[in-house]
This record gives structure tokens, C-alpha cells and sequence, in this order.
């Protein structure tokens, strides 16, 4: 495990007309899902939706040393693999040349830069 928790931010866009499907199943995300995000180290994750821009903002900081091991392993988990597949469909991607969440490089989720954080 790290000393630091390391912060990351990511956007995509939502198309609206999911907003209903994806918010249902952000209320009761599968206990596999759940599972594999905390043993990859990822904690206090969250997910913001702009109903303007249809943008939704996730943050999460990661507690690990081993980052691309660790999204590896949970790239190679078939329920997460299935949930990415579901919820990518909702989704537009901001990355020039994303396929999918599945697919890897680039990443369906547009990293952003953090500009100001007060610990």
C-alpha cells in the first residue's frame, strides 16, 4: 500500500435519455463490482451528474502501488467487464479514439487535470 493516496478525476458524457437506467443501477451496483474496485485499492469513489451538459464526474483516490496491476486485474474481471459493456452503452466517450471501457487504451473515461486541493 502507498503512503499517499493518489487522487484522480475522470469525465464522460451521459446520453440523456439513459439518465433514468443509469442512476437505478448506481443505487444497487453488483457486490462483484463492489468487491473488485475496493481490492484494487480504489476508495471513496463518487459519481456526479451535470444535467446540463449531460457530463458525468467521477472521482476516487487510489491506496495502492501497482496501478496499471491493479487495472489489470479489474479489466480481467468478467462481471466488471459485463457492467463496463451495460454502462458504456449509456455513454459517450470525450477520448479521441475510445471504443470502451473494455478495450483499454485509450480510456473510455477523459482523465482531467486537478487544479486546487486543500487536504
Amino acid at each position: 500500500m502507498s503512503q499517499t493516496a493518489r487522487r484522480f478525476a475522470q469525465i464522460v458524457k451521459l446520453k440523456s435519455e439513459h439518465l433514468t437506467e443509469y442512476k437505478e443501477v448506481h443505487a444497487r451496483v453488483w457486490p462483484d463490482v463492489l468487491k473488485q474496485i475496493e481490492e484494487c485499492n480504489i476508495r471513496d469513489y463518487s459519481i456526479f451528474y451535470d444535467d446540463q451538459s449531460h457530463i458525468l464526474f467521477a472521482s476516487f483516490k487510489y491506496i495502492g502501488s501497482d496501478y496499471s496491476g491493479d487495472m489489470e486485474k479489474m479489466a480481467q474481471n468478467p462481471r466488471v467487464r459485463e457492467w463496463w459493456k451495460m454502462t458504456d452503452a449509456w455513454q459517450e466517450s470525450l477520448v479521441p479514439g475510445a471504443v470502451s471501457s473494455e478495450a483499454g487504451e485509450p480510456s473510455w473515461w477523459k482523465p482531467v487535470e486537478e487544479v486546487f486541493y486543500q487536504p
